[in-house]
């Protein structure tokens, strides 16, 4: 029975026969995977600008927004402010001439009229009364 030879002493021999080609291999594929993760690094900053573009683009975008909002506020404030001064204008014109109108009236057809008449007459007779209706304009 023939011996055989260790372990070791094989694999160095195996080694030896190794042709430099494979170191070579080696080589290139560690190139190649170099190149991979460079064409990943590349993607990922494509990516991080196309992140970046969109949240200038949405930061943009929310401005718009605000100042739309900013626009609509400031439109309703101005139509409320309107609609209450009006209303405050149109209640204070319709009571001044309501305040007129009674007034008219009462000096025209009311009992008003009718003593102010009485008193006229009765003033022809009494001097008293006379001279405290012209004090008062209604003589």
């Amino acid at each position: 029975m023939k011996k055989d030879k260790p372990f070791w002493k094989q694999n160095l021999k195996s080694l030896k026969n190794l042709p430099i080609n494979v170191f070579e291999d080696f080589n290139k594929r560690f190139e190649d995977i170099n190149k991979r993760f460079e064409d990943i690094n590349r993607r990922f900053d494509d990516i991080n600008k196309r992140i970046d573009e969109l949240c200038a683009d949405m930061n943009a975008r929310f401005e718009q927004i605000m100042t739309f909002l900013w626009i609509i506020t400031a439109i309703f404030t101005t139509i409320t402010v309107a609609v209450i001064g009006f209303a405050y204008w149109d209640r204070r014109t319709i009571i001044r001439k309501a305040r007129e109108e009674t007034l008219e009236y009462l000096e025209r057809e009311g009992k008003l009229k009718t003593l102010i008449e009485v008193l006229r007459e009765k003033s022809k007779t009494d001097s008293e009364l006379t001279e405290i209706l012209r004090r008062f304009n209604l003589l």
